[in-house]
């Protein structure tokens, strides 16, 4: 039978149509389907989608705010900013890491110790997309050399930023302080907002005390990228409110004039004028350049200054803890007259030498012979040890003490220096904690004369100076003079306020002057020679300060003893007597004695400040007027 004989066409027929109307009806299915996603997508969702697209193309970025600057009290600049172009990567761009960073080496001078430094900062916290800098002060050919290469690093961006600089650098380092990379521990403790992209923070000094008025306030920008993350273009920008400027009671030309009486030597000058408490000098010798701190200073760099034996790195003027030796007693003898252990007709004989009972040990007098019969005015002009060892066991440790904090001793009493520590003003409740051991007058003799535990900063010294130069009135000492701007002064100050030191005869401030006086002027005053031919009167006293101590009997000879061994020489003193327009604190370490080292400098500091520098105002103000008549 033939085959055809068993076809079913017409089954086969409903078969197909069945099958096609499955599809169709599929078919049509997938298509509702998509097209319903298309109208979700399109219509329904639009809103989100464009919002996505745009945050893939439009980025909000911060924009750090210009630091403010930083004048001495004559409108020189003491901080700039200036701009520097980096290199800088944002690590969640960079397609990997180590193949970009050999890449860079082969293009730019890039040394291990910016690698070292940029794995360090990759490392650390940090905000999501920040740009991590690996190598500053690119030139022109390093910028040009990366153009050529851009495409095909991702992530890496030349930046130009501005960057801290100080023209000044080593003179007013220690005075300044300086910025430098935020770390770590100040990215937890800082305002995440409103230092978004700042890279910088005040370390020390002025910049750190001063950091919230000199920081500003953050601004921002929309900017549209590409998919590398490069920014095509600036849709819209609030700008960043500058930091505001600040100008200082520093003299840079009296800050130059300290450091070139310093000449090299290791020491200190703080000069303060005593009507406003303005600091007018903060000079630590020898100083450091503080623009290498900025953007990150070499490892070999800080280790020649952490290592040097000069530490220049240290602040002599504020942490410098020496004994005040003689200088302590202008304040002594205020001390002595008000509370009655002296008057200023009260005579001893001095025979060289002080013994607390017969069989005591001698505590000598600096000079051998002794001085004969003095009174508090030679006591003071002559500077007699032996009076003040008298007076100090008269006195005793709670009286001193008691007088010698409210001059500002024992404590950091400045309103705006960073860093300043507070000395040693010892008590007989200091003894017993830190030693076990009671106090002895033996300690009463040694604190009569500036010795024993007794330690102070360069700073408190001109501190207390300026109090017996205002009479007893107390004006803090202070750096900054005005902000540029509303922003009041006080603000930002400390309130604390010292009340004045009355005495039970306001004449005493002046009889003590007077035996300041003596001392630059009088017929037999340690310092004579630093007084003499002066247009003005000044007021002052010497001091030596003993790096180590001298059995009862042995002598001290300079020649014989090794340079760093030998004693420090200070000085104190204000000028003009009648009305001070400065004070002055001195110590040069190692210098041997105060009348022959310090007190020369202080002089040279007086004529500068009362006599050269007005002289050269005057001159410039005359130069203008008649330049003025030609034209």
């Amino acid at each position: 039978m033939p085959w055809g004989e068993f076809k079913d066409t017409a089954a086969e027929r409903r078969l197909f149509q069945r099958r096609a109307s499955v599809m169709v009806v599929f078919v049509v299915l997938l298509l509702s389907g998509l097209v319903g996603r298309m109208y979700q997508l399109q219509v329904v969702e639009h809103d989100i989608y464009t919002t996505l697209s745009d945050k893939n193309r439009v980025q909000v970025q911060s924009v750090p705010p210009p630091r403010g600057l930083v004048y001495d009290r004559n409108h020189e600049l003491l901080a700039e900013n200036r701009p520097v172009f980096s290199v800088t990567l944002v690590p969640e761009r960079v397609e990997g890491i180590d193949r970009t960073l050999e890449e860079l080496v082969r293009i730019l001078d890039v040394s291990e110790e910016d690698l070292d430094r940029f794995h360090r900062r990759l490392q650390e916290p940090r905000r999501p997309y920040q740009e991590i800098p690996l190598r500053y002060d690119l030139n022109e050919q390093e910028i040009a050399r990366l153009a050529v290469h851009r495409h095909e690093l991702p992530g890496v961006e030349v930046k130009a930023e501005l960057v801290r600089y100080y023209p000044h650098s080593e003179l007013t380092a220690h005075a300044l302080g300086f910025v430098g990379r935020i770390n770590r521990e100040e990215l937890q403790r800082i305002d995440p907002v409103n230092y978004a992209g700042t890279n910088y923070i005040g370390k020390s000094g002025i910049e750190r005390f001063y950091e919230e008025v000199l920081h500003g306030q953050v601004g921002y920008q929309h900017v549209e990228t590409n998919a590398r993350g490069r920014t095509l273009r600036v849709l819209e920008r609030e700008n960043p409110v500058p930091g505001e400027d600040l100008q200082l009671h520093l003299d840079l030309r009296l800050q130059q004039k300290a450091y070139e009486l310093l000449d090299g030597r290791r020491g200190a000058i703080v000069a303060i004028e005593p009507s406003t408490g303005g600091i007018l000098a903060l000079a630590s010798v020898p100083g450091f350049d503080s623009n290498k701190f900025v953007t990150g200073i070499s490892v070999k760099d800080y280790r020649e200054l952490s290592e040097s034996r000069d530490k220049p790195l240290f602040n002599r003027a504020l942490r410098g803890q020496y004994p005040p030796g003689s200088t302590m007693k202008p304040m002594l003898a205020i001390a002595a007259l008000d509370s009655g252990a002296t008057t200023r007709d009260h005579t001893i004989w001095d025979p060289g030498y002080f013994q607390l009972n017969d069989a005591g040990r001698r505590y000598r007098d600096w000079k051998r012979t002794g001085h004969g019969w003095v009174d508090l005015m030679d006591a003071m002009a002559e500077s007699c040890d032996v009076y003040f060892y008298e007076v100090a066991v008269k006195m005793g440790v709670d009286t001193m003490y008691s007088y010698l904090s409210r001059f500002g001793f024992g404590e950091d009493a400045a309103l705006d220096v960073s860093g300043a520590l507070d000395g040693l003003l010892p008590s007989r409740d200091w003894k017993q904690a830190t030693r076990n051991e009671p106090w002895y007058p033996g300690d009463s003799v040694n604190l009569g004369i500036g010795q024993g535990f007794m330690l102070a900063t360069p700073l408190q010294l001109a501190t207390a100076t300026s109090l017996i130069a205002n009479r007893g009135i107390w004006v803090e000492p202070r750096l900054l003079k005005n902000i540029d701007g509303d922003t009041p002064v006080e603000q930002f100050l400390p309130d604390t306020t010292h009340e004045p030191l009355k005495l039970k005869n306001p004449g005493d401030w002046d009889y003590v002057v007077e035996t300041m006086a003596e001392v630059m002027h009088g017929r037999r005053g340690t310092a004579r020679r630093a007084g003499a031919n002066a247009p003005y009167r000044m007021a002052g006293k010497t001091g030596t300060a003993q790096v180590f101590s001298l059995a009862e009997d042995e002598e001290y000879d300079a020649d014989e003893i090794r340079e760093r061994l030998r004693d420090h020489a200070l000085f104190v003193g204000f000028a003009p007597v009648d009305n001070p327009e400065i004070a002055v604190a001195v110590i040069v370490e190692n210098g041997g004695g105060g009348s022959s080292t310090a007190a020369p400098v202080a002089r040279a500091l007086f004529d500068a400040w009362l006599l050269e520098f007005p002289e050269a105002e005057q001159n410039q103000t005359v130069g203008r007027v008649d330049h003025g008549e030609q034209n």
